[in-house]
């Protein structure tokens, strides 16, 4: 599957898993009897609004993000349902609900928008190119760490006719090496060697939100699994600034420096963070750290040469492997004594766990292959052969995947198939046409990184620049974005989809575009509910801004027969629904799907707002129509597009 299909394909499981859930589109429906009113209790805010229906009570509020007042268009704004019984005011967590912003359609009645409603929701479903929403709460983000100093945020949804949004541009003081993201996904933590500081970047703005003092040449970080601790490795030459800085995972404030030993630093948390395991790899030792006085508890010998470090949960121990003399100490996590010692070869690297503890991969880079611990048992039970200079290993809930530095494929271990005694199964892909490795130097930062749906990863290709996507079940990747104007060397995914941020409350940050009326339309499984709730978004009143205005496609036929004349019609309106008159740099580009030659067609203007352009169809298809304006920025170029199904001329 090619780039072009992939927005469809995100969509579709989206779309598909709201209808395995039992959801029909033909079942669809607003209930016209559903009272909207004002809360006056749990959610008393502007803008909040209740529906009762089948024993559910469904409340809704939209208020500005970290400010009081009305919503105002550019300003970010935190959207929230709660979901209780109807009866009893208990709580329903786990619902999984789905909801859409959209402009409200001027001049309905309600039995007329309750229609619209449904029918709106059923195209944001089926997926269809020309019908999304305006904003989808069920969505997420892709955040790519670059080799300068900066880092890029693209809108997978938008790629559409080799067109990748990028949605924003977050420029760094020094260019960054490791990062993590709080539990939340609502900030992310970006060492910065060079600066001897950890970026703090606001990821429901996307903009820098401070620099945090993080010791001498911090590299590695990580957070302590109850969010409450930020650690960072620092790699000083002087031993005496070899260890860990800790910073307060909410304040941000720096709390200590605890020298380690010499080295590189590798680090991970006992399940309950109550202990840090600090590798030092010249000093061959593992500190063990007490978060709770940050004092150093302990200090391990273990190896010459200690790599990296791992904690399972299942056997609560932590796992320490030495590259030079093969060796992987198995430490217990409560006595901190030496339990055990897995012998494998010299060249032992990277390691990591399944989620539920019970398998670890230990990557072999000299020998190409990875050793597969079972926690349960202490023992290294499989030895297979992985992609070629294996340097990263990350887990899907189904699989291993491993990324190799001299080779383009990924390898996939099944998990499922591990097991003493038994044939371990593995694939792979090639994510891009090169190896990593002709990239030049690499930050430790992932190059893959799991999707939101635990089924599927985005790999970055350092030497062709892209991230590519892979699902689960396919032969190769189905899509890749093309990080333009700047070297992606790793990606994490930023979920915006809703959340349940509390016992029966479902939360997502949105950035209002535009001044006007919305719908907000919502929909739930069980009960089989939609409704579209309203909001209004204020003007800014900080000064002048520039508004995107939208387009709107007066397309008669959504089928038209291959070479018979055809002209797109469009109408520009203002967020107001105001004509926008005058536009003298109109283009309308199209192309047939899922390949070929962009094709453009002068515009003229033939009414109020009106405008219109013929096109060549020659061939049958689906083509894909994008209306541009230089004089209307890039953002209205990559909103602003549909499609036209062309019949064989075989079809008259």
């Amino acid at each position: 599957m090619n780039k072009k299909s992939r927005p469809l394909y995100l969509a579709m499981l989206a779309g598909l898993t709201l209808i395995g859930l039992g959801i029909s589109y033909e079942n669809l429906w607003c209930d016209p009897r559903a009272e909207i009113a004002a809360v006056g209790t749990a959610m008393d805010l502007d803008g909040a609004h209740r529906l009762s229906r089948d024993g559910i009570t469904v409340e809704f509020e939209a208020r500005p993000l970290g400010a009081a007042g009305a919503l105002s268009e550019g300003g970010f704004a935190s959207v929230r349902f709660k979901v209780t019984e109807q009866n009893t005011g208990q709580p329903l967590s786990g619902m999984s609900p789905g909801a859409w912003i959209d402009p409200a359609r001027a001049g309905e009645v309600a039995s007329e928008r309750d229609k619209s409603c449904k029918a709106r929701v059923g195209l944001f479903l089926k997926s269809s190119i020309g019908a999304r929403p305006l904003l989808d709460l069920n969505s997420y983000f892709l955040l790519v760490l670059n080799k300068d100093a900066s880092l890029t945020v693209i809108d997978p949804s938008v790629s559409v006719g080799g067109v990748t949004s990028t949605l924003a541009r977050i420029e760094l003081p020094q260019p960054p090496m490791d990062w993590v993201a709080s539990a939340d996904d609502k900030r992310v933590f970006v060492t910065l060697p060079g600066a001897d500081q950890v970026a703090l970047v606001n990821t429901e703005t996307f903009q820098l939100a401070g620099l945090l003092a993080a010791g001498k040449q911090p590299v590695r970080i990580a957070m302590q699994p109850d969010q409450r601790l930020l650690w960072v490795g620092n790699n000083a030459v002087d031993v005496r600034h070899s260890g860990v800085t800790v910073i307060d995972g909410q304040t941000h404030k720096t709390l200590k420096f605890i020298p380690t030993g010499a080295g590189h630093h590798e680090i991970a948390f006992s399940q309950d963070s109550r202990y840090a395991f600090v590798s030092n790899r010249d000093s061959g030792t593992v500190s063990v750290i007490d978060s709770s006085d940050l004092s150093v508890v302990k200090n391990l010998k273990v190896g010459p040469h200690p790599l990296s470090v791992a904690y399972s949960a299942l056997s609560q121990a932590v796992y320490v492997a030495d590259g030079r003399d093969g060796s992987i100490s198995v430490i217990d996590g409560v006595s901190h004594q030496l339990r055990s010692r897995i012998q494998a070869r010299q060249g032992l690297g990277p390691m990591g766990f399944s989620d539920d503890g019970r398998f670890g991969v230990v990557l072999n880079t000299l020998e190409n292959r990875a050793v597969v611990i079972d926690a349960s048992i202490d023992k290294a039970i499989h030895e297979l052969e992985v992609s070629a200079e294996p340097y990263q290993v990350t887990f899907t809930k189904a699989y291993a995947y491993i990324r190799g530095l001299a080779s383009p494929k990924v390898t996939m271990i099944n998990l499922a198939t591990l097991g003493e005694g038994r044939q371990p199964i593995t694939q792979g892909f090639d994510a891009g046409p090169a190896a990593p490795r002709q990239a030049g130097d690499l930050p430790l930062a992932q190059s893959l990184s799991v999707a939101r749906d635990e089924n599927s990863v985005f790999v970055v290709n350092p030497v062709d620049n892209t991230t590519y996507f892979y699902a689960e079940g396919m032969n190769a990747p189905m899509s890749g974005y093309l990080n333009r104007g700047h070297n992606a060397r790793a990606a994490l995914v930023i979920d915006r989809s809703l959340r349940e941020v509390a016992p029966g409350v479902y939360s997502a940050t949105v950035k209002l575009p535009a001044a006007g009326k919305f719908d907000v339309a919502f929909l739930l499984n069980q009960p089989q509910i939609i409704h579209c709730f309203s909001t209004d978004v204020q003007a800014s009143t900080n000064g002048p801004q520039r508004h995107i205005p939208r387009v709107e496609f007066l397309l008669e036929r959504p089928q038209v027969v291959q070479g018979n004349p055809f002209v797109a019609r469009f109408r520009i309106v203002e967020g107001d629904g105001t004509p926008r008159n005058g536009i003298k740099d109109l283009t309308l580009r199209y192309f047939l799907a899922p390949s070929s030659r962009a094709k453009d067609s002068p515009v003229r203007e033939v009414g109020e707002g009106v405008y219109e352009a013929p096109l060549e169809l020659a061939e049958a298809g689906a083509w894909y129509l994008h209306v541009q304006a230089p004089s209307l920025g890039k953002a209205f170029a990559e909103k602003n597009y549909t499609s036209v199904r062309v019949l064989p001329a075989s079809a008259q």
